[in-house]
């Protein structure tokens, strides 16, 4: 099968347990990000790296958003207010400039216990909603029949295989387009120093986040708006996110 010239990277924030809710955050958010590959390599990664260079002398930290929220290391110089706002605004202009599709479903965990009395996964039907539209995207772009990469993080040996299983269900025929034969899963080990997998982890919280609190202010959210598949008419609900129930 002939690679499509776009490449997906997924990552995905809180917990996808049914069992225990987390108050202040109870939502899974499953992030895909679609780049098109030769943007990638030409302006993406240069751009991250040459950032990287800038604040560390090195290219190897990965940017990770919880580490950065936290300020540990080798995010410690956060703690600097100065330090902080020159560093976040250089990022958020990377992520502004650079040209890539956020696709994210986000599950109320709390509402879908409410509402089902026995209900699936939350990781399973997130994954469900990006894969349709990440496929009516590529259809879009006349890329779907051609095979299509997408890139998790790993997460340990169990629950790599149950992802696996839900993945080759849903592009086999569960799903509302019928079989996706195109869509291939690529499991990263966590020591993986990819650029679309950091971008992806940093902007997979503020969508949680703006859809528990659409009136709080969100920079972040601000700035990755403008990424969201849309329709023809500019609507990103169902389009580009999927909130569920």
């Amino acid at each position: 099968m002939v690679f499509s010239d776009y490449i997906i990277y997924a990552d995905e924030s809180g917990d996808h347990s049914l069992d225990a809710i987390d108050r202040d955050f109870p939502v899974f958010v499953l992030d895909f990000c679609i780049f098109r590959k030769d943007h990638y390599v030409t302006a993406v990664v240069p751009a991250v790296q040459k950032f990287k260079f800038q604040h560390f002398g090195h290219d190897l930290v990965v940017l990770h958003e919880h580490d950065m929220r936290k300020q540990r290391p080798p995010f410690v110089f956060l703690k600097s207010e100065s330090k902080r706002v020159v560093f976040m605004d250089g990022l958020n202009e990377i992520i502004r400039a650079v040209d890539f599709t956020i696709i994210a479903a986000v599950i109320d965990k709390q509402r879908l216990t409410d509402r089902y009395r026995y209900p699936d996964n939350p990781y399973e039907i997130a994954l469900k909603f990006c894969m349709e539209r990440a496929h009516a995207f590529l259809r879009d772009k006349g890329e779907h029949l051609k095979k299509t990469h997408i890139v998790v993080e790993k997460r340990g040996h169990r629950e790599d295989d149950v992802l696996e299983l839900a993945f080759r269900r849903v592009r086999d025929g569960d799903n509302q387009w019928g079989a996706m034969p195109g869509f291939e899963i690529v499991f990263a080990d966590k020591r993986v120093n990819s650029i679309g997998l950091q971008l992806a982890d940093l902007t997979v919280r503020p969508i949680g986040r703006h859809v528990l609190n659409r009136a709080q202010a969100n920079r972040a959210y601000e700035i990755i708006e403008i990424k969201f598949r849309r329709s023809p008419g500019g609507v990103v609900n169902g389009w580009g996110l999927k909130v569920f129930p």
